[in-house]
């Protein structure tokens, strides 16, 4: 198959996630808030999605093409690279001319950390097209897709939904027009199309790296949930009944319950 037209079926297949963060922001255009119980639900979401995508998809295929040493050394790679970004992002110094210190520096830190997380997640997407266009999976335009890639995609779009939601939201109490919130939601997670690219590529000519591949990226997304994701959730469920548990829960069993049939179909 034509290496450049795979390139761009992988680059669009990682922008179509990207733009599903932006209708995190579309709730806006109907209401002036979103409740701390349905934020709490689609973190939980959010995170059942992600969980299930890592362990019955990323880390099911790292097994299938690798060793256990394999993947263990690409999960633990992952969770360094988000360490180590996370901290890039919390040292860096921002003086803009045309904003208040405060506020911006409080969008970056939220459009950068967001970012860390698209990174990862666009790699996971490349690396699950990696046996693009070979025997078996959909057919589309022409394309044999591999059924981990459509897996990968759509559990990775519903995910973004609550991201684009959580970045709206503090930028919504910055008075920032509707439909900018759309365009900074779906710019968090422009890194997405760029990762998947980079990710398909190397694993395209250096296959033996693919179980690495696999583990590195569910290691990062696995982390981003414990780290980052689910303390979001308790913290946001803090003055809810029970700490918000039973909505994120709640959330985790519908995230499960959407993406884990589909890993098996």
């Amino acid at each position: 198959m034509d290496p450049f037209a795979a390139l761009v079926f992988v680059f669009v297949a990682g922008l179509i996630t990207a733009i599903a963060t932006g209708l995190g922001a579309l709730p806006f255009f109907f209401v002036s808030d979103v409740s701390d119980r349905w934020n709490v639900a689609l973190w939980g979401v959010a995170s059942g999605i992600m969980v299930s995508a890592s362990v019955f998809g990323l880390i099911f295929e790292g097994l299938a093409n690798g060793t256990p040493l394999q993947l263990g050394i690409g999960l633990l790679a992952g969770v360094v690279l988000v360490v180590v970004a996370h901290y890039v992002i919390e040292g860096a110094e921002v003086n803009p001319k045309n904003y208040e210190e405060a506020d911006f520096r409080k969008l970056v830190m939220i459009l950068g950390i967001l970012t860390v997380h698209s990174f990862p997640e666009g790699v996971a997407v490349g690396v699950s097209f990696a046996d693009l266009g070979l025997e078996g999976g959909f057919e589309v335009f022409g394309l044999a897709v591999p059924l981990l890639a459509v897996f990968m995609t759509i559990a990775i779009s519903i995910h973004n939904i609550p991201e684009g939601l959580a970045i709206s939201i503090p930028l919504r109490s910055m008075n920032v027009p509707n439909w900018k919130l759309v365009w900074w939601a779906i710019f968090s997670s422009l890194p997405q199309p760029i990762g998947a690219v980079i990710a398909f590529y190397f694993v395209r000519i250096a296959r033996e790296f693919l179980p690495f591949g696999f583990g590195f990226a569910a290691g990062a997304m696995v982390f981003l949930v414990l780290t980052e994701f689910i303390p979001e959730a308790l913290e946001l469920g803090e003055h809810l009944p029970r700490g918000g548990k039973a909505e994120l829960l709640a959330g985790l069993a519908a995230g499960f319950a959407v993406m884990v049939p589909l890993a098996f179909i």
